[in-house]
C-alpha cells in the first residue's frame, strides 16, 4: 500500500449495552499495545445508546481507540423522531460514521441518493465517512460486481471535492458474506477493492486514490484478516461479529497492522 495506515473497525450493530461497551472497550484497550496502534488505526462503533460512555471513557484513560459511529441522519436538526444528526456525533467526539451500509440500505430503504446526503453532511461536519459498496449473490453470479459497485460509487461521492474525497474511507462489503461465515476470497477482494481505487483514480487522479483506504467487510475473523491484508488495495476490516468480543478483535487488529 502506498503509506496508508491500516483502519480497522468494529461495528458492533445492535448489541452491546452501554455497561458491556465500557467492558469490551476496557478489555482492548489492556489487551492492545504501542505497537498496535502505532501501525494500525482502530475504530469501534457502538450503538448509540453507548457512545457516550464509551467517548468518556476513551478520554478519560487516554485509549488511542477512535469513536465511530453506525449511521447518522443528514440534516443538522429537525422532525425526525428517532434520529441523531451529525453535530450530536461531532460533539461525542465522533471520528468515523459509517454510511450506506447494506443492511440500512436493505432493511431501511437508504436509497443511492439518501447515502450521498450522508456522506456529505459527515463531511460537512469534519467526520470520516466510512463509505459501504457491495454486491449481492445474484449479483456477483451475474457478473455485475464492479457495475453495481461502481454505480454505488458514482452515486455516494457525487459533489464530492477532491480534496474531501481524499479523506473518505470506503468499505468493500460483499453483501452475501456479510454474517454468513462466507468470506470473499482474498484475490476476488482485492480485484473489487482494486477497481474502487481504479474508479477513484479516474475521477479524482492517482494522487487522491492512492491516499484513500479502502476496507474489506465480510465475515473478517482472525483466520483470515492476515491473507486479506496481504493484498496490495486492501487497507483495513470492517468487522462486524468478530468485533463483539475483545478476544477476537483484538488478534485482527494485530494481524491486520501489517497488510499490504
Amino acid at each position: 500500500m502506498a503509506n496508508r495506515k491500516p483502519l480497522i473497525s468494529g461495528n458492533w450493530k445492535m448489541h452491546h449495552t452501554h455497561l458491556d461497551a465500557i467492558a469490551v472497550v476496557q478489555k482492548l484497550a489492556y489487551t492492545l499495545n504501542a505497537a498496535d496502534y502505532e501501525r494500525a488505526d482502530v475504530s469501534v462503533h457502538p450503538a448509540f445508546t453507548a457512545l457516550r460512555s464509551v467517548q468518556t471513557l476513551l478520554d478519560a484513560d487516554s485509549i488511542p481507540i477512535a469513536l465511530g459511529a453506525q449511521d447518522v441522519h443528514p440534516a443538522d436538526k429537525g422532525a425526525f423522531t428517532g434520529e441523531v444528526s451529525p453535530p450530536m456525533l461531532a460533539k461525542l467526539n465522533v471520528a468515523y460514521v459509517i454510511v450506506g451500509h447494506s443492511e440500512r440500505r436493505q432493511y431501511f430503504g437508504d436509497t443511492d441518493a439518501f447515502v450521498n446526503e450522508k456522506l456529505l453532511a459527515v463531511l460537512k461536519h469534519e467526520m470520516v465517512p466510512i463509505l459501504c459498496v457491495g454486491e449481492t449473490l445474484a449479483e456477483r453470479e451475474a457478473g455485475l460486481i464492479e457495475d453495481k459497485v461502481v454505480g454505488q460509487l458514482g452515486a455516494a461521492f457525487a459533489g464530492v471535492s477532491a480534496q474531501a474525497a481524499a479523506g473518505v474511507v470506503v468499505a468493500y462489503e460483499p453483501i452475501w458474506a456479510i454474517g454468513t461465515g462466507r468470506t470473499a476470497s482474498p484475490d476476488d477482494a482485492q480485484a473489487v477493492c482494486k477497481a474502487i481505487r481504479s474508479w477513484l483514480s479516474g475521477h479524482y487522479g492517482s494522487d487522491v486514490a492512492d491516499r484513500v483506504r479502502v476496507q474489506y467487510g465480510g465475515s473478517v475473523t482472525p483466520a483470515n484478516i492476515a491473507e486479506l491484508m496481504s493484498q496490495a488495495d486492501i487497507d483495513g476490516a470492517l468487522v462486524g461479529g468478530a468485533s463483539l468480543d475483545a478476544e477476537r478483535f483484538a488478534p485482527i487488529v494485530r494481524l491486520g497492522r501489517t497488510g499490504g
